[in-house]
Parts: structure tokens; sequence; C-alpha cells
């Protein structure tokens, strides 16, 4: 089995460290606007990158799905419940939803509610991190972190309400 450390950094997102079979010592920054940086340590300084790999957005994404998407959905989630405030929340476009066909970037959820949606599941695929252009369908699961307050905001909204 392997043991992963996992430190949350207050403002940017989530630290994980690894030590692989091999040896190698792996830090992982997963940001809160999505991005990513991955770092294999110096075994002699553990405080030293022997190289550090800085991914955008829609680059973790990628690597996510290569990697397994939902354990990194179920980190957003964890770190919502770690941060005072912060809360996470899931939702369904429901049939006859505004939205329903449209991209993500229309539900102006950050804009309008001051949440952020971090993944959307679809059947048995998972979109982490997803663009203002993917497109959004019936039956489709959005995960969303933000204020309580926010969360109902946009509730509201995925169902027209708003």
């Amino acid at each position: 089995m392997v043991e992963l450390d996992e430190t949350l950094l207050p403002g940017v997102g989530v630290r994980y460290g690894l030590t692989t079979r091999a040896g190698d010592r792996l830090a992982v920054v997963i940001q809160r606007e999505g991005g990513a940086e991955v770092a294999v340590l110096d075994p002699r300084d553990p405080d030293r990158a022997r190289g550090v790999i800085r991914l955008d957005a829609d680059e973790t994404g990628v690597l996510a799905e290569l990697l397994g998407a939902p354990r990194l959905t179920q980190r957003f989630v964890d770190l919502s419940r770690e941060v005072p405030g912060l809360e996470s929340g899931r939702f369904v476009v429901r049939p006859g939803s505004p939205f329903d066909g449209r991209p993500l970037g229309e539900t102006r959820a950050r804009t309008l509610t001051g949440c952020s949606i971090v993944a959307v599941v679809r059947e048995t695929d998972v979109v982490p991190s997803p663009g203002p252009t993917d497109v959004l369908h019936a039956g489709d699961v959005l995960v969303a972190i933000g204020s309580g307050a926010g969360l109902t905001q946009l509730a509201a909204r995925l169902d027209g309400a708003a």
C-alpha cells in the first residue's frame, strides 16, 4: 500500500506527498483554481525539487482523467470540509434546465454565485476541472464548491429559478 500525506495550503490548495516503491519522493500541489504542480524531490534534501512540472487546469484535467478522476473529485470534496465557510455540493442538470445542451460558461456560476464547478460526472465518466466550453446535458452531475448561500443560488440557477 502506498502512503499518501496530505497538507492543506490555505488559499492555494492541497499538497500531497508520496514515496514510490522505487524510492522516488513526489510532491503534488492541486491548486484551488484547478492547476497543479508535480515535483520529484531530491532524496538527500526533501525540501529541494529535482524538477517541477506545472500544469494548467486543462492539462491537470487530462492527467486526472488518465490517472483516476474520481479520486481528484473526492479530494475537492475533502478540501471543502477542511476550509471554514467552504462547502461542496452535487447538482443534477435536470431535463428542461435552461443549461441542458448549453456550455458550462453560460451558467455564470462563479460570477453570479461565487461557486466553482470542479467536475462534471456524466454516467461513468468524470470531467475534472471542466472548462467554460464544455457542454452540459440532462443527467450530468455537477460537483461544485462555494459558500452555503452560493450553492443554494447555484441550485436555483441550474433549475431555472434564478
